[in-house]
């Protein structure tokens, strides 16, 4: 792993999982970590109870586009984190692959959706702490 990691974070929508945990790890790792984001089937737009969640968390994620999963993503990433998306991830040898069961945010209540969050923002929390290691 190079000195800066790329953490890639993919689920089927990219509208919800993946976009709340790319803006956590955005806020909490700062320019310690490089973040991306993506799904085998993007929306067109990020989930609106998704976006106020993260609001209510400090954390902007309303002008965020989901984006469709590439090759290249994976390619560049040193640890994949997918989020319900199946088999459609490719898989490359050397690097680090996740898969966080999480439930899906889409058509939840506000309530579902914060706790939703809340489990994500402590899985990047100690994804956090796996990737930069205190000197």
């Amino acid at each position: 792993m190079s000195t800066k990691p790329t953490v890639l974070f993919v689920c089927v929508h990219n509208a919800g999982r993946s976009q709340m945990a790319a803006g956590y790890l955005q806020a909490l790792a700062g320019d310690r970590i490089d973040v991306l984001s993506a799904g085998s089937e993007p929306k067109d737009q990020i989930n609106p109870v998704a976006v106020d969640a993260m609001a209510e968390e400090g954390i902007d994620i309303a002008n965020n586009v989901p984006k469709l999963l590439t090759v290249d993503a994976v390619k560049e990433s040193d640890v994949v984190i997918t989020m319900g998306c199946g088999d459609a991830c490719p898989i490359f040898p050397g690097k680090r692959y996740e898969d966080w069961q999480l439930d899906d945010p889409a058509g939840q209540a506000a309530d579902t959706v914060r706790r939703i969050r809340d489990e994500i923002r402590g899985r990047v929390e100690t994804l956090i702490a796996e990737l930069t290691p205190t000197a």
